[in-house]
């Protein structure tokens, strides 16, 4: 029995048994079908490795489903946070685009009682007459509200980083004038929060003239903002829709200042330092700044920057009493059925108390450059072949006459005459090609002025003829002339000039007549490929780069600091009254403030402080149309910073070296490099312009790209020659040099021309600088042969972080308009 039961079982198949490929019948199985066959089977591959769960088609919709409802919760308590209890209050800059618009006439609507608010305070703002508290209990919500004009273009940048929204009053007919206009793209660039259009003057148009009138100003906004809605405010019934609207709109995020805290000085003291004994008097002292935290937690052991005065550091965080507290309790109004929550203003003023205060050890420091030690140089061990390069230069040392007495080490010492001219050659090249072209184009124009002085010469007689009927005329051209900077002009035209013979003949210089070319390009280098041919972002590197710091990997750095902040709970939390003492200010500040100017502070993320190499991604603006040259003083807005620097300009192409542009293009994004303080992107950068008479005009608008001292930046110079004689494969080349010396030294370049041939130098011809040259194909007579030299550079180390004023740029514009009224 036990024998015919071994036969009756089965052979079981194990898991490593072979299975072939089934049949494909053109029809796949569903998940399910594939279930039921394993029937909880599961493979020895699955078993030995990690367990990953796998969702069900009902599981993934639901978790997606609380995925989604987690980030509409989030975005909604961040809505009704602002402006409420437990947030800041709601902070609106009232802003005129038009002359004829009247922004103080807005602010006077909205504080008025019919607009259903509680005025609560005057003069909220430190710095700002025209500033409002206001409780609206209707809507269990308070704002604050200034009147910020737009003469201040520095301060109307800085109340838009901080405001939670922006009211834009416009022209009833117009919209907004030239000006306006310019600071919308200034607002723009830089990032641009939530916002409302309002207007005046429309109630007192006719009933079948105000449809129209709206139709035509909305036509008018509809290019810049296309989905915002238009407000007339003329009653207090507008005012309350407004405050509605503003109260409930959707906050545009902006990335640069949602991930650092910050705030806006709505009340500012200082304390002067006391003098030190055995020291003169000092203007350092303690500022007190007391305002509503915004964005994330402010933390006392961080650095604060003030929007252009530069870093500080805090002692200590302290929480006075709010001074618009929502406060509400219930209490019904006589007459009516309702409840209705009003304001309690029996509450007492609670004693400040003192939140944090910044441990010394632990405080970010204000250092910005690294410690140079000029004795701290790279050495290194001599190679064999160094060794042996210098042992034969021993045996073959050049004997010279020295004085009698003198030993072989003051012997070395002695330079020949001729080794000494070579060295103040060397000493004499600049670095910059631009030199020579100027050279050259002032020596034009004095050919020019020579010429223009003979025919001068030539025609007295006739002009002293014209005299007698040019006297009238005379007074109207003196007052235009006035008006005019002849020195400006003349740089104008110098500029103008340069751009357009770049245009025409990109990269290509002269080479060099009383000079040796391989001595005056020394600090060049040929390229066999400029995308593929190696080059070494650490090699000859200046000495400004020893005062810099540098990341191993910036993307990683910045990843990871945004991550704690936005963890970070310690410190002050959004919407906290708060009032930081900063030390060691100067009285310039209080200054600022007591002159009208708002008072803008962030606190910094970690190595926000130190110096490094910035890179800028900007477009140029379409109302800039005069040439702007690299390495030219331009004033950056980069974040919560403002600063003066003289950048460098690049190609935006992928890679590892990238071409100096000499110009600012027009028609192509391009990269500004700039020795600056580090910051973090995203943060929107706008560049301006300074002029002679204090103006600034806004050249170009864009982003934050990177921070990375090894980007590799390329200037390239271009030796053309014309092909003198032409055989089918050859031609023999002149005018690129003028000696056979510099021909032999630029041999291994690779040549090409205009037309797209290729070639190398074969031999030298002569003396005078006629080369033999061969090519991949015939050239033809009217071809360029071209050669293409390369260096790096850097930009300069002229970073300031003082910024003036600036003049309105219209003043100008209107005194000449004047002026020719005059002459007319």
């Amino acid at each position: 029995m036990a024998a015919n039961e071994e036969k009756q079982q089965g052979h079981r198949a194990g898991v490593y048994k072979q299975k072939n490929k089934g049949h494909k019948h053109g029809r796949h199985r569903t998940k399910g079908e594939i279930e039921r066959e394993n029937k909880g089977r599961v493979s020895v591959t699955t078993l030995t490795k990690k367990q990953r769960k796998e969702l069900k088609k009902m599981d993934r919709r639901h978790k997606a489903n609380q995925l989604r409802r987690t980030k509409k919760d989030q975005v909604l308590t961040e809505k009704r946070r602002l402006g409420s209890r437990d947030g800041p209050p709601h902070l609106v800059a009232v802003v005129s685009l038009h002359a004829n618009a009247d922004a103080a006439a807005i602010t006077k609507l909205l504080r008025s009682e019919g607009a259903g608010g509680v005025l609560q305070q005057e003069k909220c703002i430190s710095g700002v007459s025209d500033s409002f508290g206001l409780i609206l209990p209707r809507f269990k919500q308070r704002f604050t509200f200034l009147n910020q004009t737009t003469a201040d273009m520095h301060s109307l940048l800085d109340v838009a980083k901080v405001a939670d929204s922006l009211v834009f009053v416009l022209d009833s007919t117009e919209g907004w004038d030239n000006y306006g206009d310019h600071c919308l793209s200034c607002l723009f660039a830089q990032g641009l929060p939530s916002h409302a259009l309002v207007c005046q003057g429309l109630s007192d148009v006719s009933v079948k003239k105000k449809v129209d009138f709206r139709k035509a100003l909305s036509k008018i906004t509809e290019i810049r903002f296309p989905d915002t809605r238009l407000f007339p405010l003329d009653s207090d019934q507008d005012a309350t829709l407004l405050l509605r609207h503003l109260g409930s709109q959707r906050q545009r995020k902006l990335g640069f200042r949602s991930r650092r805290s910050h705030l806006l000085a709505q009340h500012v003291t200082f304390t002067p330092n006391s003098p030190v004994e055995g020291s003169g008097p000092t203007d350092l002292g303690t500022l007190c700044v007391s305002g509503y935290v915004r964005g994330r937690a402010l933390h006392a052991d961080r650095l604060v920057h003030i929007s252009g005065h530069g870093d500080f550091q805090l002692s200590q965080i302290d929480a006075p009493s709010d001074p618009l507290p929502l406060n509400l309790t219930r209490q019904t109004k006589p007459g009516k059925g309702r409840d209705v929550e009003m304001q309690d203003g029996d509450e007492k003023e609670a004693p400040v108390r003192v939140l944090m205060k910044a441990d010394p050890s632990s405080r970010e420091s204000l250092q910005a450059e690294a410690e140079v030690d000029p004795m701290e140089g790279e050495q290194t061990w001599p190679t064999e072949q160094d060794l042996l390069e210098a042992e034969e230069a021993r045996k073959n040392k050049r004997l010279m006459k020295v004085p009698k007495g003198t030993s072989d080490y003051q012997a070395t010492w002695i330079v020949d005459e001729d080794e000494e001219e070579n060295g103040e050659t060397d000493e004499e090249s600049s670095d910059d090609d631009d030199d020579i072209m100027d050279e050259t184009m002032d020596g034009e124009d004095e050919e020019n002025d020579s010429q223009e002085a003979g025919s001068q010469v030539a025609s007295e007689d006739e002009e002293e003829e014209e005299e007698l009927c040019s006297t009238e005329k005379g007074g109207a051209d003196q007052r235009y002339d006035d008006n005019m900077d002849e020195e400006a002009e003349q740089e104008g035209l110098k500029r103008y000039r340069e751009a357009r013979s770049h245009e025409m003949f990109p990269d290509e210089v002269d080479t060099p007549l009383d000079a040796a070319a391989r001595i005056r390009f020394q600090r060049y280098r040929g390229l066999k490929s400029f995308r593929s041919s190696p080059w070494d972002p650490m090699e000859n590197l200046p000495l400004d780069y020893s005062r810099i710091f540098q990341f191993q990997s910036f993307e990683r750095t910045r990843r990871r600091i945004l991550a704690e902040a936005a963890a970070d709970e310690n410190g002050a939390m959004d919407g906290w009254y708060v009032t930081l003492h900063i030390i060691d200010v100067p009285f310039s500040v209080m200054d600022s403030v007591q002159s009208g100017k708002p008072l803008v502070l962030v606190s910094l993320l970690p190595h926000e402080q130190k110096m490094s190499v910035m890179h800028l991604l900007v477009h140029r603006h379409p109302s800039n149309t005069e040439p702007i040259k690299s390495k030219e003083e331009l004033v950056f807005h980069c974040g919560f910073r403002r600063f003066r620097a003289c950048p460098i300009f690049s190609q935006h192409t992928t890679g590892d070296k990238h071409k100096m542009e000499r110009f600012l293009r027009p028609d192509a994004p391009t990269v500004v490099s700039v020795y600056a303080p580090i910051t973090f992107p995203p943060a929107g950068v706008l560049l301006f312009k300074q002029r002679n008479d204090g103006a600034q005009d806004l050249v170009a608008t864009g982003s934050l790209l990177s921070c990375d001292p090894q980007r590799v930046v390329l200037k390239r110079i271009v030796l053309s020659g014309h092909p003198f004689k032409i055989n089918r494969r050859s031609a023999v080349v002149r005018y690129m040099f003028f000696n056979r010396e510099d021909i032999m030294w630029f041999k291994p370049v690779e040549l090409r021309t205009k037309w797209g041939r290729r070639g190398h130098i074969k031999e030298a011809l002569g003396t005078h600088g006629h080369m033999k040259c061969v090519f991949d194909s015939q050239l033809r007579s009217q071809d360029t042969v071209l050669m293409n030299l390369y260096k790096r550079v850097y930009p300069r180390w002229t970073y300031d972080p003082y910024v003036p004023p600036q003049l309105p740029w219209f003043k100008k514009e209107i005194t000449i308009e004047m002026d020719d009224l005059d002459m007319e």
